[in-house]
């Protein structure tokens, strides 16, 4: 059964390097996105300290009230309906502003989640919509290489070679190729595949073969 081998890296070190930094540089933006969403939700979130008073203070009153209507509940006669008027004006005073406070709170709870995945996620999904595609079909691509040029003895047969310096002169950009080579064209005519196959190898990012027969 064939092995399956994905690589990530370019062997070559120049192309190396540059994918490792923009690997390491999008890790590290979307650590700061990270960072950023959580500055905002706290930040938000101390806002809520304002429903929290509010919150105790009507729980205050309420409790007031309810001390009122515990002390008068013993007078004789009209203690009771005194205590229920004052446990009613608790409920409808107090009460109904530390409900009011609880309810403040909790909007301001979930507008601070809100805004926090809000400030991560959204430009965290853009870097992501940027990086992620090219990143993946350079992954594809240098394992498509390394599988197609892979042979037992570590190098390149003649026809290989050849197959191989034919598409360089062929397909690659003449700048990759004025790098190693001054006559492509006569270079494949006269067999000379040296200088051709290392631009094709170049182009893929992987580090020069052995030569083959």
């Amino acid at each position: 059964m064939e092995q399956t081998h994905t690589r990530f890296y370019p062997h070559a070190r120049d192309a190396f390097v540059r994918t490792l930094l923009v690997d390491l540089v999008v890790l590290a933006l979307l650590a700061l996105l990270a960072w950023l969403g959580l500055k905002v939700h706290d930040t938000v979130q101390e806002l809520g300290a304002l429903g929290r008073g509010v919150t105790g203070a009507g729980n205050a009153v309420e409790g007031g009230f309810g001390q009122v209507a515990d002390a008068v509940d013993g007078i004789p006669v009209i203690g009771g309906e005194l205590a229920d008027a004052f446990t009613g004006a608790g409920a409808g005073t107090g009460g109904n502003v530390a409900d009011l406070g609880r309810e403040g709170e909790e909007a301001v709870n979930d507008l601070a989640n809100l805004l926090g995945v809000s400030t991560f996620l959204v430009p965290a999904l853009l870097v992501l919509a940027i990086y992620v595609p090219p990143r993946l079909r350079q992954i594809r691509r240098l394992s498509a290489v390394d599988r197609l040029l892979a042979v037992p003895n570590g190098g390149l047969t003649g026809e290989r070679r050849r197959l191989l310096a034919m598409r360089a002169a062929f397909s690659l950009p003449y700048t990759t190729l004025a790098r190693h080579t001054s006559d492509p064209f006569g270079d494949l005519a006269a067999e000379r595949y040296d200088s051709l196959v290392a631009a094709a190898l170049e182009d893929a990012g992987l580090r020069p073969l052995a030569r083959g027969a």
